[in-house]
């Protein structure tokens, strides 16, 4: 019986999966019934399907956007020394990786960083809703738009061109902040800093606003986040991401050795029942 339900739990998420990819099951990669059902990996594919089909997603970039709007009119209202700059992160921020999660997915996989950068390369990323129309309009008020990111410096040329593409302001060399060496994002903000007034941050993960969610346990970052309240649609604008980011890696202690069924079993244990 166990067995029975499985398998009918894996038909489910590949129609799940391909519903949220708009097209035919017969054209998705196969996954049979000996392929373990996890929630690292199935989990995601209905995370993607609210990031794909749900307005109710829509509904909560467009907030978003549309108090950002509200923020730079008053910034632009008040007195500056320095040029005004929004530093933002790309990806599930200003692009969307949807696509990249249903495939690894689809295969049992979660996150790998050549199959990323593969993705990456191919400048397919679509935009989150609002976001181009938003930053447009801050770039047409004289504001710099800064697009930090922890994507490698092996993927500029095709980060670049999916921003090109879609026409973001200022997609160019010198606004394109990657990683180099840590994932922090602090010292890059700084130094954005220096020559400019960030007047807003944005960002799918509490590590794009501030040092204080750097790698910080599950129980410090949600101490960190009620003490940040007054920022969070002021200075912070955040976007949703139900598939993954820090505060998935903070369940697991980021922990990167973890098996998926040691992820799972972490999963069930934090989570509330009756």
């Amino acid at each position: 019986m166990i067995t029975y339900l499985l398998c009918r739990m894996k038909k489910l998420f590949i129609l799940i999966a391909a519903v949220a990819l708009g097209c035919s099951t017969s054209k998705q990669p196969s996954i049979t019934s000996a392929s373990p059902l996890n929630l690292t990996a199935d989990g995601k594919l209905f995370g993607a399907l609210f990031q794909q089909r749900a307005a109710e997603y829509k509904a909560l970039c467009f907030q978003a956007f549309n108090i950002a709007h509200l923020r730079v009119d008053e910034a632009l209202s008040l007195p500056h020394t320095k040029p005004l700059a929004i530093v933002t992160d790309i990806d599930e921020t200003v692009l969307d990786n949807s696509a990249y999660d249903v495939k690894q997915s689809l295969v049992g996989k979660d996150y790998e960083q050549k199959s990323w950068e593969q993705w990456t390369g191919l400048s397919k990323a679509d935009t989150i809703p609002g976001a181009l129309s938003f930053l447009k309009y801050a770039a047409s008020k004289g504001i710099k738009i800064f697009y930090l990111t922890n994507r490698a410096e092996t993927e500029r040329k095709g980060t670049l061109e999916n921003l090109v593409r879609f026409g973001f302001p200022d997609a160019d060399n010198d606004h394109l902040v990657l990683k180099q060496t840590i994932s922090s994002k602090e010292a890059r903000r700084q130094r954005i800093a220096e020559t400019h007034n960030i007047m807003m941050l944005m960002g799918d993960n509490l590590g794009d606003f501030s040092v204080l969610f750097d790698k910080k346990p599950e129980e410090e970052r949600m101490k960190n986040t009620y003490a940040s309240a007054g920022e969070f649609g002021k200075k912070f604008i955040v976007l949703p991401n139900p598939v993954y980011g820090d505060w998935e890696n903070s369940v697991y202690r980021y922990n990167t050795k973890l098996t998926a069924a040691q992820k799972d079993s972490i999963i069930k244990s934090v989570l509330k029942s009756y």
